[in-house]
């Protein structure tokens, strides 16, 4: 197959789940149809995805510039191994929710929205990965959050409006500071492509652009931190996530906030890398105050989605102290982390779905004696539950290995004994959950209803339980490549060349 016609591939991450919708939304009297075209285009994604993976593996970075305009004046879509192995794991994460949602009855209450929504979250996902230009990645990150919002207010509960409303006020905050960003960023370096901006402000003249750069910087710190449900900025996550389907639920913990880590790893590696002590200084801190506080806050939540809600954020400060110590063993480090959290986080939302679909309720008071009554979840939960928390042979156990490695090797004292003390913190939590869910008899009074998970379900969370397990299984050949990321990464000449061309 030539160059050019695998570049063109390029588009098919963001039609093949474009058409999808189309699809759908002309298929929704027909329930059935809409389900099998749903699960057909997120397959097919993740065929095509695996397929650029490779590709970009053996071939190198992958660029095409939409209607031949050269970059940086027309738009570039660019797939590098960080892209490629994102798209990929997003892919999967896709299919095993869409597999979860087809027998969810909470979904089929919903009608025949959700489907496309999901395929348009998916579409604003793969976007934001391959996007080349900084205004792109703000539409994208656009279409994420009209489609997030419109799944979080399905179903039109008092507390899930509510909580949706605050979601998309944070939101729109952040698409505020972010196109501000933009437009003072445009203003000093004349150019919203990451690739020439780096070459710009970086490898340029341009370099001595001074504060204003560093401004520009706090900025895409504020708005992707947001996104990322970073400390202070969390507040809005334990409020949203808990709300909508388990489906949703699940589909968010995985993918939404990643993308924030994505972007703070895209640009503070790429573009802002003038002043690192004191960028690189604030992603430090800050990481260090989101592992505590998410892990902390954990441990006092009665609910089993508030629980897992406040880990989605304490272990976004792994991914984000690994960008912090900016070195290629913290990036690694980082890379490895952010894959291993949207399989694990995933699975972990979607164990909830399968704990309340057996007694009716997640209240961890109401709960207990799974680990008789449902011993595939409870084995289930256990492969994902002690990835999360950290031991080995699964996939967290490496994740956090390396992080901490990576702040040992810098001198980071400090950053590692946090990541530690977090990951104490979170087999805290496991444990709790595991007692009151698992093994604890389940209480008298308890007055949920009860019923049994579908087959389709419990496949769902059986791939990203094999998934983690292989992850875990693979670390070694899985660290080389987050390595050969991070080297990518720390010397984007390879990027910006393949962007921009020799000249």
């Amino acid at each position: 197959m030539s160059a050019e016609i695998v570049r063109l591939w390029l588009v098919a991450p963001l039609l093949i789940p474009l058409a999808s919708a189309v699809l759908l939304l002309a298929s929704g009297r027909w329930p059935r149809i809409q389900r099998g075209l749903s699960l057909a285009g997120v397959v097919a994604l993740l065929a095509v995805n695996v397929w650029l993976f490779t590709r970009v593996l053996d071939g190198g970075i992958l660029t095409l510039q939409v209607g031949d305009w050269p970059a940086p004046f027309g738009i570039t879509l660019v797939v590098d191994l960080l892209s490629a192995s994102l798209l990929v794991t997003a892919s999967l994460v896709g299919v095993c929710v869409n597999l979860y949602s087809l027998t969810d009855p909470e979904v089929q209450r919903e009608g025949f929205t959700f489907h496309p929504l999901f395929q348009f979250q998916m579409m604003g996902v793969c976007g934001i990965f391959i996007t080349g230009d900084l205004f792109n990645f703000y539409v994208w990150l656009e279409v994420t959050l009209v489609a997030s919002f419109v799944l979080l207010v399905m179903g039109g509960r008092r507390g899930q409006v509510r909580s949706a409303v605050q979601y998309l006020a944070l939101n729109i905050l952040s698409s505020t500071l972010f196109l501000c960003a933009i437009a003072i960023l445009y203003g000093e370096a004349g150019t919203l492509n990451m690739a020439h901006l780096a070459e710009r402000l970086w490898l340029g003249e341009e370099a001595a652009a001074g504060p204003a750069v560093t401004v520009v910087a706090g900025l895409f710190i504020l708005a992707l931190g947001i996104k990322a449900a970073l400390f202070p900025l969390y507040f809005w996550l334990p409020a949203a996530y808990p709300n909508p389907t388990f489906a949703v639920s699940a589909l968010f913990a995985g993918l939404l906030t990643k993308v924030g880590v994505y972007g703070l790893l895209r640009l503070f590696t790429l573009v802002f890398v003038q002043e690192v002590a004191v960028t690189h200084g604030v992603l430090w801190g800050v990481a260090l105050l989101t592992m505590l506080s998410g892990t902390l806050g954990a441990l006092a939540q009665r609910e089993l989605r508030h629980l897992l809600s406040y880990q989605v954020i304490g272990h976004m400060g792994f991914m984000v102290l690994g960008l912090g110590l900016y070195t290629v063993a913290g990036l690694a480090a980082a890379v490895f982390y952010l894959v291993h959290d949207m399989l694990v986080k995933t699975a972990l939302f979607l164990v909830a779905g399968l704990v309340r679909r057996l007694r009716g309720t997640n209240q961890l008071a109401e709960l207990g004696g799974l680990y008789r009554d449902a011993p595939g979840t409870a084995v289930l939960f256990l492969v994902v539950g002690l990835s999360l928390a950290g031991l080995p042979p699964f996939s967290g156990f490496f994740a956090k290995l390396a992080v901490v490695m990576a702040a040992l090797g810098s001198g980071d004292y400090l950053g590692a004994a946090v990541a530690l003390a977090a990951d104490l913190l979170t087999l805290l939590a496991v444990a709790m959950i595991w007692n009151r869910v698992f093994w604890q008899p389940l209480p008298a009074d308890a007055r949920g209803e009860r019923g049994e998970p579908t087959r389709l379900e419990m496949v769902s969370v059986g791939v990203l339980a094999l998934a983690i397990l292989g992850l875990g299984l693979g670390a070694g050949p899985a660290l080389l490549l987050a390595e050969r990321i991070a080297g990518q990464l720390l010397a984007p000449d390879a990027y910006i060349q393949a962007v921009l061309g020799e000249g």
